[in-house]
């Protein structure tokens, strides 16, 4: 997957755009800044946004080139990200450090999810919150992005069981028309969350 994912991002200009999510945004906006942990981030859209709101951001991907190019534009925008090389089963936190975790269009097999989602859950500020958007297994009848496999693919049922220690404050499917550059385009089923780690 690391070949597939430094090809695509080797591509002309950004794959899924230069604007940030607009779930991430929402969210983002309606609370003060702290630490925020972006697994998965790619080209940097949401880390960049962040960044330039006052936001201290990690993130990682397994990519070098989408890390690179997410690099390379917080540079040019006088923005500091702490940007690490890891796999999401690589990526570990000894202590729960951060005040938000936005897993974003990050689809795993069932497994690897479970224990992905059970290790960021455990790098979460007790009042920290995570936000969840991923493609809903609904996708499939839409075609607008996202890995063609109903494995690879959500349901809010599969989410809510995965943050079942979290108090959430939304689990639900939702069908959007999203515009996030040439990969995600047009009408989607997607799973939402908000959550919150107990004190």
């Amino acid at each position: 997957m690391k070949e597939f994912w430094d090809q695509r991002y080797s591509e002309p200009g950004f794959a899924y755009g230069m604007e940030p999510n607009a779930f991430f945004v929402e969210v983002l906006d309606s609370l003060a800044p702290g630490r925020l942990l972006l697994p998965g981030e790619g080209e940097g859209r949401n880390a960049i946004y962040a960044a330039g709101n006052g936001w201290e951001v990690s993130a990682f991907d397994q990519s070098i080139v989408a890390r690179n190019k997410a690099l390379e534009w917080a540079t040019s925008m006088d923005l500091q990200i702490d940007y690490r090389l890891a796999s999401l089963e690589e990526f570990y936190c000894p202590d729960p450090i951060f005040d938000l975790i936005a897993i974003i269009y990050i689809h795993m097999l069932p497994d690897t999810r479970l224990q992905v989602h059970s290790q960021l859950s455990a790098c979460l500020k007790p009042g920290g919150k995570i936000i969840l958007e991923c493609f809903h297994k609904n996708q499939l009848s839409y075609g607008t992005g996202g890995p063609p496999i109903e494995e690879l693919l959500y349901h809010e049922d599969d989410i809510q069981s995965d943050f079942s220690d979290l108090d959430i404050d939304l689990c639900e499917e939702q069908v959007l028309d999203i515009y996030e550059g040439k990969y995600h385009s047009g009408k989607s089923s997607v799973v939402r969350l908000i959550a919150d780690k107990p004190f």
